[in-house]
């Protein structure tokens, strides 16, 4: 199963394109993964491009697999961000590229794959999870109806500090 999703453009913004991540998107995914920024609150980050060739890898096998969903959300072909769904633990999780943050890419992608998740896959409900400290992901989640469900405590070394677990029903 192969899914591309469209997101209409708002007001000044552009339309989106969500799409299954592809080898020629590595330059774009090691160039998100330079800005300091997103790396702090990736558990994860990509050095090289072995790295983000495994990455790449991954995704594609999560694909046809059917347990992990992963989208590169795009416009105008650049890469702008990624969200995906994991099947299994019934959570979501996104990034944004730093060119593309404060525009609302995140919480309109978040929200197509939340809505494309609950109905394609049926899921009753979806989890997100990130760190206490960013609260840009925090206001992503509560404006697409995910409720504050429950503070984690620090997890270390994957998780050195607090995280929320955000939680939207169907």
């Amino acid at each position: 199963m192969t899914v591309t999703l469209s997101v209409p453009s708002v007001g000044a913004e552009p339309a989106l394109r969500l799409r299954p991540w592809e080898m020629d998107d590595l330059p774009a995914l090691l160039s998100a993964h330079e800005d300091p920024a997103l790396r702090r609150w990736l558990a994860t980050s990509l050095t090289g491009p072995a790295q983000a060739r495994q990455w790449l890898d991954a995704q594609a096998e999560g694909w046809a697999t059917a347990t992990r969903f992963s989208f590169a959300v795009t416009s105008s072909d650049l890469v702008l961000g990624h969200v995906v769904v994991k099947a299994a633990a019934a959570e979501v999780g996104y990034w944004t590229a730093a060119a593309a943050r404060g525009r609302g890419v995140a919480t309109r992608a978040l929200e197509a794959v939340s809505h494309w998740a609950f109905q394609t896959l049926e899921l009753p409900r979806l989890g997100l999870v990130h760190a206490a400290g960013n609260h840009a992901s925090c206001r992503v989640a509560v404006k697409c109806g995910f409720a504050l469900h429950e503070v984690l405590p620090a997890a270390p070394p994957a998780f050195p500090s607090e995280g929320h677990r955000h939680v939207r029903s169907r």
